[in-house]
């Protein structure tokens, strides 16, 4: 893996003339820098090692104007080089350069203490006492201080042994699937068109292969790539990398977006994140206070909100949930993955107060009222966690926040920031211990246990309450069990997993509990078996309904319920509005017809009279069209065949 080294440090300390002394490249290109004798962009330039492989170095402005630009050229860097002036010492920009990087996760590096030739032995002596004095309690502490001159070359050789040693120390871990170069820069070449650069901080990519641009989602194809200045045939992590893009304008592009491989980051409005505090603020935080947020290359305005408290003090560390300001009048995404660094700067007055980690980077994200105190320190506690069982719960937690409809592989590559391979035997391990299972095949999506026995359970509890609203009624569509809003086959998958626990019966179309019986109260058993006489006392030419209910004393509201049951287990057929058959009288006059026609090839009204043994009009004609309806015959002009008959 490529090691990136970036500086840091106060304006006017000697980064620019220090990386000049030790690469020979002056990383002040704008004319502006030049003339006023700044660095206002970042710069970037190469240290030939002594195996001829180049390590990238990244040179970041020091005026407090410019920490934006600081922080994109930090946040990729392996390790830092910060610059300290022997005639200055520690200045304002020293340590809010120095608190950056350790909100970005940086833990290693080194001290040059440059300008040595403007200060006596003595005055270095102490310079070199108050920067080790400075240090303590940061991540630098006890790291090399290296007196330098980038003018008379004094003390140079020793930091470039020191760098070199470094480099192959480090062994920096960086994703080899997931394809992402945060841009930050953009310009034109003569001859090839849009070439943007950046760190690549994970993923191998080459020539030919489709991109995406983030967070517009513009698809793009790669038609070059060069590292250090040369032409190379795939692009690694951990270098510094210019992108010659196809298709794309430098209009269309702008600092901080991310090229990656379509369909692998998922640009969001919101992200949840663990977030400190810095002991040096001035202030705390405070809830939904506005702020600068830096990611990457980007920065854009956001708002903070917190999960348990009203303010976030110095030195403090809680769960934060930022969502991004519109800008121009649209909505702001950002793409990033879980473990991603971030820093927040205050807007008044501007100053870096804050950093922290990204634990979920989707707008999936759960809101803060369903995010329970426990489960608040247990992703508080995600990226602490290392080794199988730290990973296992990283993505079990992931899902189980993801809510009832779980995530697809895809969203928990970047929810773990796990390497496919791996993401795909832990949730092969996971699933054989029952912790989460997956409900779609084809879009591999996957479910945690705790949530789908969520699901199931409420599940149960809607088929429960329909018996009980409903109690003459057999069953339920599926539809009544599971939510619209829960993916179609996500609800297949927990009715069918319900069905072979033995918890539901599905009885054709309809499902119902298990341990369901339809059973009627004492005044509803009567009033059923009174329906049932009354149909069955003159089977052929049964009473109107309204006339028996007015007899009984019951409205139809109230005999519904056990109308609909006598209908549905076949006690009482409806033929028309009103007029009710007892079943065995249907089939009597089924047969009755059926006998008819072995000798007829048609039926009339006037036949069928005959047939029913002299029914009147009042009953006839509604059967005749019952038996159409029901397929039993068909009208042809005034008469009816038997439909099936085979001539």
């Amino acid at each position: 893996m490529a090691v990136i080294m970036g500086t840091a440090g106060h304006i006017d300390h000697g980064k620019t003339s220090l990386v000049r002394a030790l690469t020979g490249i002056d990383c002040d290109r704008l004319e502006e820098e030049k003339r006023r004798g700044i660095t206002i962009e970042l710069g970037f330039a190469y240290v030939t090692l002594p195996n001829g492989e180049r390590m990238g170095v990244v040179d970041v402005p020091g005026h407090e104007r410019f920490v934006r630009n600081m922080v994109a050229g930090a946040a990729g860097i392996d390790f830092v080089l910060l610059v300290i002036a022997a005639d200055e010492g520690v200045m304002p920009q020293t340590r809010e350069h120095l608190e950056i990087c350790s909100l970005l996760g940086i833990r290693h590096g080194m001290v040059a203490l440059t300008k040595i030739d403007m200060v006596d032995p003595e005055l270095l002596e102490l310079a070199q006492e108050d920067v080790a004095s400075f240090l303590e309690g940061t991540f630098l502490e006890g790291a090399p201080i290296f007196p330098v001159s980038s003018v008379s070359g004094e003390g140079m050789d020793a930091l470039r042994q020191a760098i070199y040693a470094r480099n192959k120390e480090l062994a920096p871990k960086r994703r080899e699937d997931l394809f992402r170069l945060p841009v930050d820069r953009v310009f034109t070449l003569k001859g090839h068109g849009t070439v943007v650069t950046g760190t690549l901080i994970s993923g191998r990519a080459k020539p030919g292969e489709d991109v995406e641009l983030l967070p517009s989602r513009a698809l793009s194809r790669i038609r070059g790539i060069q590292t250090h200045g040369a032409d190379v045939e795939e692009a690694t992590p951990g270098h510094r990398t210019s992108i010659n893009l196809a298709g794309l304008d430098v209009e269309d592009i702008r600092r901080g977006d991310v090229i990656a491989r379509p369909g692998t980051l998922f640009p969001s409005s919101r992200w949840v994140l663990s977030l400190t505090c810095l002991s040096s603020s001035p202030r705390a935080l405070r809830h939904r206070s506005e702020i600068h947020f830096h990611h990457g290359a980007k920065e854009v305005p956001a708002r903070l909100y917190f999960y348990d408290r009203d303010k976030l003090a110095p030195g403090e560390r809680a769960l934060a949930e930022v969502r991004f300001s519109p800008e121009n009048g649209e909505e702001t995404f950002m793409a990033g993955v879980f473990g991603d660094r971030c820093v927040v700067r205050a807007f008044s007055p501007l100053r870096t107060v804050a950093g922290g980690s990204v634990l979920i980077p989707l707008d999936s994200a759960p809101r803060r009222r369903d995010i329970s105190p426990e489960m608040r320190e247990t992703l508080l506690a995600l990226p602490d966690r290392s080794g199988q069982a730290g990973e296992e719960d990283r993505l079990v937690t992931q899902l189980e926040l993801a809510g009832p409809h779980g995530a697809t592989q895809a969203a928990l590559s970047v929810l773990t920031n796990l390497e496919n391979k791996r993401l795909e035997k832990l949730v092969q391990t996971l699933s054989g211990k029952g912790r989460i299972a997956c409900y779609d095949k084809e879009s591999r999506a996957w479910i945690a246990a705790a949530a789908l026995q969520k699901l199931s359970d409420a599940a149960l509890a809607r088929a429960a309450e329909f018996h009980r609203r409903e109690p003459l009624k057999p069953g339920m569509a599926k539809g009544v069990l599971m939510p619209a809003q829960v993916p179609p086959k996500l609800a297949h998958f927990v009715l069918e997993k319900l069905l072979r626990s033995g918890a539901l019966t599905a009885e054709g179309e309809q499902l119902r509990l298990a341990d369901h019986r339809i059973s009627l109260a004492s005044d509803q058993s009567a009033l059923r078996e009174k329906l049932v006489e009354a149909h069955r006392a003159a089977p052929m030419t049964p009473p109107n309904l309204k006339d028996v209910l007015e007899e009984l004393g019951v409205t139809l509201k109230e005999a519904a319920p056990v109308l609909r049951l006598l209908q549905q287990e076949g006690t009482l057929i409806k033929v028309s509005e009103g007029l009710w058959y007892d079943s065995a009288a249907i089939e009597e006059l089924k047969h009755r017809t059926r006998v008819w026609f072995e000798t007829h090839d048609d039926l009339t009204p006037g036949d069928f009279k005959e047939v029913t043994g002299g029914l009147t009009r009042k009953y006839l004609i509604p059967l005749l069209e019952y038996f159409d309806r029901e397929r039993f015959t068909m009208r042809v002009g005034d008469k009816r065949q038997i439909r099936g008959r085979v001539s």
